[in-house]
């Protein structure tokens, strides 16, 4: 798609409106003109054979392995709930360890076009959306990314479109001075695009959803990003070349690295993604083939296809289950492969990037929002006309959240099955003139091997993840030698083993509040800092660890063979409050890096997309804290706020929009722009930095 006229629409926020057709999907109604179609290859189906048939075998033998160790005394109510729930949490483990050993099989990604000077023929769209961010980091990584496409001669072939749902006044204006800046050093180089809507209808699905209908008509595709999240030049090529040379392809998504963390928990998570992740990458790619799925950013979208089949319905039923869709990538492939239209994954190329969050908190605070998401799929997982492997992702996605209570289900059933066994004196003679006693048998020898092949299974992808680094010079001299290599990944087990009871306890509340109709809203995320303070850790974690020392006192009373068999549990929670603290402190993180422990590849030869990206960020850091109050200071600061302004939207009659009188009649009384400024709340102060005539009031007051 040829671009025209550029240069004249650059000083505008937004592009000449390109409107597509975005109709809601009907969730009960399979679409009628295009059946799923795409490559099952002999791998794939392999892939699929050893994964499901592979679950299959290992789940029937735990499941007779556990049934002997009980039957022996024959297996009471009990003791069936905890096979139950064994059952389920090992077909759970089962199904990842298989996926892991379906990825040794996979052959690699090998579509993505090598030669990066072949002409694109289309026109894409870098488009980030953002929500109250700071923009120092994004507006840097959006420059970085413009200047590599620049380096390899196909800037002409890109715009950036900075899509944003802000709400607070102070980080929109920060956000219209960073892209304006953004705006004016790439003038040469590639247009850059910002709008903001007024209301914030659907979330993240909706900003992007508004994009599509306003201005998607002028881009063959687009590529979502996130504002932690960066790609290099050549990937991003490389992928729109795969893109245009399928023209059934919808998503393709690559597969994000983290990196650019310096905490204990971010560097931790680093070092997972980057050895672990790979194997669990290819794993899913190896069964899915062009059943894929979508993680809602680093991934290019056709245009048409996104217009023609992901627009998401609200789900019936009262918020949290029902409601605007949350974890609406996983909808919008599914729906897009639903009509035809290829979802593939790209798991063996690099150039992908995005961050952790900085602390256990931070974590657990996005995961609330995760939860309430995924839990939403179970009301799109029956959805009419779904490809088998679509329900399998909404699956996968829904058992990562409900694992977490059924394990603590598991957990207090084989607790109390110890109480019963200490407090409950057995009836040995059950009838009537029993000649010999009834004993309640247990084998024990039996359990002990089921629970040794029970962790080997648990284990089985992070023993092939490290096995992988230690057989590959490059990978492991990119993570220090084998010897800090080794010592990175056994202070990774303990740490997420101490880290997991504390999320297993976390992710249960998180559910128990879904199912009991609390909210999670939708916060801003935190993306560096000097971590939690101790009041706030202490807040947090306080129940975890009072769970946790309660549960050690009553099993060292009950056995102390009891407390050994939970002590793995238990630990994570009694020092959850240091645990946690520990997590986001920079310096944590930083000392072990500088022992070669927790190091990974993109920290020993950083790529220089990150590089780049790190060293734009001054560029940017000088923005104003009061937004509002800098913005009303200059007559030319506000006629530059309102070149990104789209037009506001009329109220209906009869009901005037209350904040925006209150502000006005505010600034009509105040005798001083500081008086004015400390009189509005926040609502107010976003309506008068949307109004002209509201900030040339403000404009007008004296200091």
């Amino acid at each position: 798609m040829a671009r025209t006229n550029r240069a004249s629409n650059l000083r505008k926020g937004s592009p000449p409106r390109a409107p597509m057709s975005m109709p809601v999907q009907d969730l009960r109604a399979r679409p009628g003109n295009s059946p799923i179609s795409g490559s099952t290859n002999l791998s794939i189906w392999s892939a699929r054979a050893v994964v499901n048939l592979g679950t299959l075998a290992l789940l029937g033998y735990a499941i007779h392995e556990i049934y002997k160790v009980v039957e022996v005394g024959g297996v009471t109510v009990l003791e069936g709930l905890f096979m139950a729930l064994f059952a389920i949490t090992f077909g759970w483990i089962a199904f990842a360890a298989m996926t892991a050993i379906a990825g040794l099989m996979a052959r690699r990604e090998t579509g993505l076009k090598p030669d990066l000077s072949l002409p694109l023929t289309t026109l894409t769209a870098l488009v980030m959306p953002v929500y109250n961010e700071n923009p120092t980091r994004t507006a840097a990584a959006l420059e970085a990314m413009a200047e590599d496409i620049e380096a390899l001669g196909h800037a002409g072939s890109f715009e950036i479109m900075v899509v944003s749902d802000t709400t607070n006044a102070d980080a929109w204006v920060r956000e219209t001075v960073a892209y304006s800046k953004l705006q004016e050093r790439l003038q040469p180089t590639m247009p850059v695009w910002y709008r903001r809507r007024w209301k914030n209808t659907a979330r993240k699905a909706g900003n992007i959803g508004d994009f599509v209908v306003n201005w998607g008509g002028r881009y063959s595709q687009f590529i979502v990003l996130d504002a932690d999240s960066v790609m290099s030049g050549s990937l991003v090529i490389s992928m729109i070349h795969k893109m245009e040379a399928d023209n059934r392809l919808g998503i393709l998504q690559s597969v994000p690295q983290l990196a650019g963390g310096q905490t204990l928990l971010a560097r931790l998570q680093q070092f997972a993604s980057w050895t672990y992740g790979p194997v669990v990458a290819r794993g899913v790619y190896a069964w899915s083939g062009d059943d894929g799925n979508y993680w809602g950013h680093n991934a290019v979208i056709r245009t048409r296809a996104f217009a023609e089949a992901a627009g998401l319905p609200e789900l019936k039923g009262r918020r949290p289950i029902g409601g605007p869709i949350m974890s609406h990538d996983f909808v919008e492939a599914a729906l897009i492969r639903r009509a035809g239209w290829k979802v593939r994954m790209v798991p063996d190329v690099g150039g992908s990037f995005e961050e952790s969050p900085p602390s256990l908190i931070d974590l657990t605070d996005r995961d609330r929002r995760w939860a309430q998401g995924n839990l939403q799929h179970l009301g799109v997982i029956n959805a009419a006309g779904l490809a088998w492997p679509s329900r399998l992702h909404f699956a996968t996605g829904i058992m990562s959240y409900l694992s977490s209570p059924l394990w603590l289900s598991l957990l207090l059933t084989g607790m109390l099955l110890a109480l019963q066994a200490y407090f409950i004196k057995p009836e040995y003679f059950s009838q009537d003139y029993q000649l010999y006693p009834t004993w309640p048998l247990f084998d024990a020898e039996r359990m002990q091997q089921l629970f040794v092949f029970t962790m080997g299974i648990l284990f089985l992808p992070k023993i092939i993840g490290v096995v992988r680094v230690l057989v590959q010079p490059r990978l492991r001299k990119a993570a220090g030698g084998s010897r800090k290599f080794l010592l990175g990944a056994l202070f990774e087990l303990l740490l997420s083993a101490l880290y997991a009871p504390i999320m297993m306890l976390t992710q249960t509340r998180q559910v128990y509040e879904i199912i009991t109709g609390k909210d999670s809203g939708w916060k801003t995320q935190r993306r560096g800092g000097d971590g939690d303070s101790w009041m706030t850790v202490m807040v947090r974690h306080k129940w975890h660890t009072l769970i946790g020392l309660t549960l050690a006192i009553l099993a060292w009373l009950v056995d102390p063979a009891l407390l050994a068999w939970m002590s793995p549990a238990l630990a994570g929670l009694i020092v959850a409050i240091p645990l946690s603290w520990l997590s986001g402190k920079p310096d944590a993180g930083l000392a072990l890096a500088a022992r070669g422990v927790l190091i990974t590849g993109p920290e020993t030869g950083i790529p220089e997309i990150i590089e780049r990206r790190d060293g734009l960020v001054d560029t940017y850091a000088d923005l104003p804290e009061d937004g509002l109050g800098w913005l009303s200071q200059a007559d030319f600061r506000i006629a530059a706020q309102a070149a990104f302004n789209l037009e506001q939207p009329r109220t209906e009659p009869g009901s005037p929009d209350a904040d925006f009188l209150t502000a006005r009649t505010k600034l009509e009384d105040a005798c001083s722009r500081s008086q004015a400024l400390s009189w509005l709340t926040q609502a107010e102060r976003l309506r008068v930095a949307a109004d002209h005539k509201m900030l040339m009031m403000l404009n007008r007051l004296s200091g």
